[in-house]
């Protein structure tokens, strides 16, 4: 083992990638504990504490996850953000060492590496404990994998592909789009000729195998993450394909603009013939994901494969006098400048009055996801606010109520995040029982609430409420600075007398989205 770490630190590419990796890891380590809980954060949390074989809008894996951390690290931020830190270090890593199996020298794997390090999109999702930080990195190992089987024509490593692709599945089913491109990639190459290989069928029922439970799960809870995603597209930033592409240089930063278009170009040149079905993987995704109107991070997971294609491209185009001054160390100054210069937009560096002011400049280049206003701050950010305050509005409301209401209240939020975050505080708080229509806490059901004392958080307003209670009154109103406008400005309302018990009401709040 010693003989090994030696002979991995003696080569100089080795500790280029090496320290690349662990830069981007004290980023994110040093930035940790800046703001507070995100909002999906608490919603895995709530997870965590009902562990099951899926949850209405995420495999399993994250809730698995996030009870480890829990049960071994505790709660605070820096635990949380451990983890998906790690995640963002292997990928710069990857990245190089995607770059070094095209046939990158040690300049370009720390070429590619570095484009990888300074997109916002990474930045600003390996700040957070989300499923979309693991999910980026087990795309990265895919395509790693299928780099090797086009270079070497080792069928076998299509059950290291298959478990690669199944555990992304246990993150998130979008390595589904990937796994269709793959096929019709593949069809429409020389590397057909792997339709032959069994192995490539034993792979598929590796990552069926580990798909399998969440499936299983789906089936007997009415298919709830197939009515999800029926309702996705109603609240995503409907962009058109232009706006998307505009979308995809803003996410992974215009100065790589150039690296990840080279390697477009490259892998359906004559010279990238042999790893042409990965070009078509980024064609037929960004066509399906623009059709779709999809969030403009779902297409992410796959430009590190692009930079590392890219500098090889460059490579070759330089010996033909072409592309040099990507070659050059003005270049990479420019990487290092212009990622600086926009890192604070996804990780939160700077002091809170310093970050403010630098938004206020730079805010106008975020590229919106989702339809939802925001405040100066872009979601990632935002919803990091506001939580702790929220949950003592709702105690001081709930504690000024008579105590025979007291006995019989619960909280009723508009969505998970709200909900979760109020959870997480209840005890610190003596908050009642929380409960939603959202997502998975429609499965999780009114637990014990009668709903005869309700009170709404960011639910609906007093007219919309009067017909289902003998008695409804605004009582609060929640106010905070930098949090999502959604929560800003909400009222707080009290509903009496339910006029159809809650078990019997409550196949009305479902929300799925």
């Amino acid at each position: 083992m010693k003989n090994f770490f030696q002979n991995l630190w003696a080569d100089s590419a080795n500790r280029l990638l090496l320290g690349l990796g662990f830069f981007k890891l004290v980023i994110h380590l040093l930035s940790s504990s800046t703001y507070g809980i995100f909002r999906n954060e608490f919603y895995y949390i709530a997870a965590s504490q009902r562990l099951a074989w899926g949850y209405v809008d995420f495999p399993p894996f994250i809730a698995l996850l996030t009870a480890f951390i829990r049960a071994t690290l505790g709660e605070s931020l820096l635990a949380l953000h451990l983890f998906p830190a790690l995640s963002g270090a292997a990928l710069v890593i990857l990245t190089g060492l995607m770059a070094r199996q095209l046939g990158a020298d040690r300049f370009g794997q720390g070429l590619a590496a570095l484009a990888t390090l300074i997109a916002p999109q990474f930045l600003g999702v390996n700040a957070l404990l989300t499923m979309d930080s693991f999910d980026t990195l087990m795309w990265s190992v895919a395509a790693y994998i299928l780099i090797l089987i086009f270079k070497t024509d080792r069928s076998k490593f299509w059950l290291a592909f298959g478990l690669a692709a199944g555990i992304s599945l246990t993150m998130k089913v979008s390595m589904l789009y990937f796994g269709l491109a793959m096929v019709i990639g593949l069809l429409l190459t020389k590397q057909r000729k792997h339709f032959r290989s069994p192995w490539l069928y034993l792979g598929g029922l590796i990552a069926l195998a580990c798909l399998l439970p969440y499936i299983i799960w789906n089936a007997s809870n009415s298919w709830p993450t197939v009515e999800f995603f029926r309702n996705y597209g109603d609240k995503v930033y409907q962009a058109s394909p232009l706006i998307f592409l505009l979308q995809q240089v803003l996410i992974m930063h215009p100065v790589t603009l150039p690296l990840w278009v080279a390697g477009l170009a490259w892998l359906f040149s004559k010279k990238g013939e042999t790893y042409r079905p990965l070009g078509w993987i980024y064609v037929i995704l960004l066509g399906i994901f623009m059709l779709q109107n999809a969030k403009n991070y779902f297409l992410a997971p796959i430009y590190p494969l692009l930079f590392a294609a890219g500098i090889v491209g460059v490579e070759q185009a330089v010996l033909s006098g072409r592309f040099g001054w990507l070659r050059t160390t003005s270049y990479v100054k420019n990487l290092i400048f212009f990622g600086l210069l926009t890192a604070p937009m996804a990780v939160p560096i700077l002091p809170l009055p310093a970050h403010l002011a630098y938004m206020r400049v730079m805010g106008v280049f975020n590229a919106q996801s989702e339809k939802f206003e925001t405040s100066i701050f872009p979601q990632n950010f935002a919803d990091r606010f506001g939580w702790e305050e929220l949950a003592e509005t709702m105690a001081k409301t709930y504690q000024a109520l008579p105590a025979a209401d007291q006995a019989k209240a619960c909280i009723f939020t508009e969505n998970y995040g709200e909900a979760a975050a109020l959870e997480f505080y209840r005890e610190q708080y003596g908050l009642p029982p929380i409960i939603s229509g959202h997502n998975n806490y429609y499965l999780w059901g009114p637990q014990n609430c009668t709903g005869e004392v309700l009170l709404f958080f960011s639910w609906g307003t007093v007219p919309e409420l009067q017909p289902f209670f003998e008695q409804v009154e605004q009582v609060g109103i929640f106010n905070c600075q930098y949090c999502m406008p959604l929560e800003n400005n909400s009222p707080i309302l009290l509903a009496r007398g339910i006029k159809t018990p809650l078990k019997q009401s409550w196949p009305t709040v479902k929300f799925f989205q």
